[in-house]
């Protein structure tokens, strides 16, 4: 069975950092185009950042998400945090996401 487990999320305070975790099962991370979604107050789900192919992408110069094969594990690089980013942060499949983990909170306040 497939299964996504999200960590890494907390308070920051705006223009912080946060490195987000996903450990992946029954699933192989490198094979799949996989992607980090994030859910923010009364907002709908939206694919923040994606990766096909390669260890790392980079986007808007904020966010990098980068991929360990060895520990079929996501991972997602933010910084210079704003409160936008306020959101429950998932990571899936970038293409027909199936299987939602519970997710990491990410709250950006001062």
């Amino acid at each position: 069975q497939v299964q996504f487990v999200e960590s890494g999320g907390g308070l920051v305070q705006p223009g912080g950092s946060l490195r987000l975790s996903c450990a992946a099962s029954g699933i192989t991370l490198r094979l799949v185009t996989m992607g980090w979604y994030r859910q923010g107050p009364g907002a709908q789900r939206e694919l923040v950042a994606s990766i096909l192919s390669g260890v790392s992408a980079n986007y808007a110069g904020r966010f990098t998400l980068s991929r360990d094969n060895e520990r079929n594990t996501l991972y997602l690089q933010m910084s210079s945090l704003e409160p936008e980013d306020t959101a429950v942060y998932f990571c899936n499949r970038a293409y027909n996401p199936f299987n939602w983990g519970q997710g990491t909170q990410v709250t950006v306040s001062s």
